[in-house]
């Protein structure tokens, strides 16, 4: 049994004992608009082969708007978490799920590629950049002491889960009933969770009347409230923490993380398969069924995380990842075969198992920092994301192929586990 208090003006005293602590429901909203935010994640993969047929967009056009959102998706996600901590964090998510509904829902009018650039990068890319993984930091942050490793590979997972569920109907919405009622499907998946996260979501456990799951209540110290503008903030957050090499090596290899799975499988796995003869239904479920297992993936890694050493964890992701990049130019046919089957367990177990034990790094060795560090950090995600997305289409409209890209990205991960071995775990000291 949970215990629960209420504050007073006194401090904070005991009550009646709850069966589930608030910090539960907030995390289950928190699951529930990530899902929904990833509606588009699972979107431009399924989408790119009707919009060549219709437009005759060059995959490199494509890729470049795809681009454009990874970027701000990942250069808002600092900002953001300081957004959260100066204005709240419902009235964050909610204006994010907005945009978000607004990009994709508008891009049915799209009768120009230059259209792709405003409502699959700018609005979307705001708003889903504006959630992210900061927003699951943020959450496991200040509502749990104990089970934070955990909570954070739960909420990670809700960005698979929502490519588990969108990726599947939005591929036969497009080659059946065409690529504007599967954005719509997105947009409306999008504005359906504003009003739950708006009536559950809550900044502080103390806005509950309750202490976060698992403090000790002789011991619990509530966050300083912040102040000050969010820009200057999340710049004084980057500061403060690119004076250490931990942050480089944690930023680089977070790239490398981004360009590998984002970048290049989310965006780029199903035009290559379809290279390959394979059915796009045929390999959107795939992608699909890299969801699941990355829902699995990334809940173990969060609980791994809790229990092992951080650094450790990555040098075996990155280098399971990179083998796998290595051999998926010999995997790929027109038909699904028993390896290929094996690479997508892999490869979905893998997906994002590094966000917990790099955003516990983040925690561990910045402080109350440690979620402005991790926006920064994904960050460094997302361009990695961004330049592999372009880079990926470029290579396939001057090779006729993707291999150099898949290659390119084994290498990449062989430097990511490096960089995880020079991370050293020390705190450093906001006054030095």
């Amino acid at each position: 049994m949970t215990r629960v208090t209420s504050a007073t003006s006194d401090g904070v005293r005991p009550r009646r004992p709850r069966r589930i602590h608030p910090a539960w429901w907030v995390a289950a909203v928190a699951f529930i608009a990530l899902l929904a935010a990833a509606g588009f994640r699972a979107a431009p993969g399924a989408l790119m082969v009707p919009l060549n047929e219709e437009f005759g967009w060059s995959t490199s056009v494509m890729s470049l708007a795809v681009s454009v959102n990874l970027l701000l998706y990942g250069l808002t996600a600092p900002f953001a978490a300081a957004l959260m901590d100066r204005f709240g964090v419902r009235q964050v998510v909610a204006t994010a799920l907005s945009l978000v509904a607004l990009g994709a829902g508008g891009s049915v009018l799209m009768t120009a590629s230059w259209q792709l650039l405003i409502f699959w990068g700018l609005l979307i890319g705001l708003g889903t950049g504006s959630m992210a993984l900061v927003f699951a930091a943020t959450i496991s942050n200040r509502w749990f002491v104990h089970r934070r490793g955990l909570v954070m590979g739960i909420l990670t997972a809700g960005s698979a889960t929502g490519q588990l569920i969108f990726l599947p109907p939005v591929a036969v919405l497009a080659e059946t009933t065409g690529w504007r009622s599967a954005s719509l499907v997105v947009a409306a998946a999008a504005l359906l969770a504003v009003p739950l996260v708006w009536f559950v979501m809550r900044d502080y456990p103390a806005d509950r009347g309750v202490l976060p799951y698992g403090a000790d209540p002789d011991t619990y110290m509530p966050p300083v409230a912040a102040t000050g503008g969010a820009a200057r903030r999340a710049f004084e957050g980057l500061a403060f923490a690119a004076r250490t090499r931990a942050f480089w090596a944690l930023a680089i290899a977070f790239a490398i993380c981004g360009a590998t799975t984002n970048g290049l499988i989310g965006i780029h796995f199903i035009p290559s398969a379809h290279d390959h003869g394979m059915a796009t239904t045929t390999a959107a479920g795939l992608l699909a069924v890299v969801g699941v297992f990355d829902i699995v993936g990334t809940i173990a890694s969060g609980w791994l995380t809790d229990k092992f050493d951080p650094r450790k964890l990555l040098i075996i992701y990155y280098l399971f990842r990179g083998v796998g990049l290595l051999l998926l130019p010999w995997l790929l046919a027109e038909t699904i075969h028993p390896s290929m089957v094996l690479f997508i367990v892999i490869y979905g177990l893998d997906w994002v198992a590094t966000v917990p034990p790099t955003a516990a790094l983040c925690r561990e060795i910045f402080g109350d920092r440690g979620t402005i560090v991790f926006g920064w950090v994904f960050a460094a995600h997302q361009i990695g994301a961004a330049a592999a997305a372009l880079g990926a289409g470029i290579i396939r409209d001057t090779f006729g192929e993707y291999t150099y890209a898949w290659w390119g990205g084994a290498a990449l991960c062989a430097i990511a586990a490096l960089l995880s071995i020079t991370v050293k775990r020390a705190r450093v000291d906001a006054r030095t």
